[in-house]
């Protein structure tokens, strides 16, 4: 399972139906993530923005890109992010890849960088 962190930022509307009708956000989305085969970490609320911040184990990004357009094809958001974490293990493996790629990897245009210092040379 990986973990991933979503922001989802309520509209006026719903901001207006939560006041009046204090429903259990929480277990609304502890429902939508197990559906989907995942688990609520925790959910916080953003006081600045009025943003649930979501952190949530899901099996991986097709599925919380699904639960990202499950909640938004509501039209209760004005906006929303995911993102997903990285332990610090998985940060380690992902910089020893990163090394093995960047000794292949050419920036766009190098090619023409190279061939024009060869003529130079």
């Amino acid at each position: 399972m990986t973990l991933f962190l979503m922001e989802f930022t309520y509209s006026s509307g719903s901001w207006a139906r939560m006041i009046r009708n204090k429903d259990d956000r929480e277990t609304a989305i502890g429902t939508l993530m197990n559906a989907v085969g995942g688990e609520l970490e925790r959910i916080y609320w953003d006081v600045e923005n009025g943003s649930a911040v979501v952190l949530a184990e899901l099996p991986d990004a097709l599925v919380a890109t699904a639960v990202r357009v499950a909640a938004i094809q509501t039209g209760a958001f004005t906006s929303s992010r995911i993102h997903e974490l990285l332990t610090q293990s998985q940060l380690s493996d992902m910089l020893l890849l990163a090394g093995d790629a960047s000794k292949v990897y050419k920036a766009p245009g190098q090619a023409a960088i190279e061939d024009d210092e060869g003529l130079l040379g």
